[in-house]
């Protein structure tokens, strides 16, 4: 599997053995950081039923921005803040991950639902061609009100299916992860047992993304909208071992 590394000055995507460490370096709130692996470089090549088992460290419990593994189709190419790898129109998010995100962050359209820590969750939206969506962009001042922005939030929370549970563990541990993606549901297991399974599960096709950086978005319930990177008083860091795919491709 080729799988392609994207990092921003000073950050790292190093070998190790029989995986990698993906490292961004210590630095201030006003420089995006960003330490990636992925396999879409040019499309997006996995499909149900795939599965993918991982071990994982990080270096803290409470790094900035966010990190994670999982299968995504790189949505936020535009979007509250978030940077997407490719220069396309925007899309509505499918992703089935183990994702980390620091209290800054609010990544929910559900009120029931997390927005932040560490989550395996995942997102189901309808294919709506891009150039359908990329007229809504000329709505993005009218979002700074809050009504406003509140109202578009509660019309996205019916267009977008998701799911997830909070993940109460010692992610500087190492651990061993996995998850199944099929076409009617997601189940997820840490350490070999089963700890969540949901019948929201994204469209194909999307790709896989292993990720560390410094970013933070939140469109929290109340429509308040904010987005912007985070220090790193120390570098961060994820390791990955045993990286395995199976899949129909």
């Amino acid at each position: 599997m080729l799988l392609n590394p994207r990092k921003t000055p000073g950050a790292s995507v190093t070998e190790i053995e029989n995986g990698w460490r993906l490292e961004i370096p210590v630095g201030p709130a006003n420089q995006y950081r960003l330490a990636q692996l992925d396999n879409y470089h040019q499309n997006f090549p996995l499909s149900t039923p795939t599965t993918l088992h991982l071990r994982c460290r990080a270096s803290s419990t409470t790094l900035p921005g966010t990190w994670g593994f999982g299968f995504w189709n790189d949505p936020f190419t535009v979007s509250l803040g978030l940077q997407g790898t490719a220069r396309r129109l925007p899309v509505l998010p499918n992703a089935v991950w183990f994702f980390h995100a620091s209290g800054k962050n609010h990544l929910s359209f559900q009120d029931h639902l997390p927005g932040n820590g560490f989550l395996a969750q995942s997102f189901a939206s309808p294919y709506i061609p891009s150039l359908l969506l990329a007229p809504g962009l000329l709505i993005l001042p009218f979002m700074l009100w809050k009504s406003f922005a509140k109202w578009i939030r509660a019309i996205a929370a019916k267009i977008i299916r998701q799911d997830g549970i909070p993940l109460t563990l010692d992610v500087t541990q190492w651990h061993e992860y996995s998850l199944q993606w099929g076409e009617k549901h997601v189940e997820y297991a840490i350490d070999g047992s089963s700890i969540f399974r949901t019948d929201v599960s994204p469209s194909c096709p999307l790709g896989l993304v292993i990720w560390v950086d410094n970013q933070f978005a939140a469109f929290t319930p109340n429509g308040t909208i904010s987005a912007g990177v985070e220090p790193n008083p120390t570098p961060a860091w994820i390791e990955i071992t045993n990286l395995k795919i199976e899949s129909p491709e």
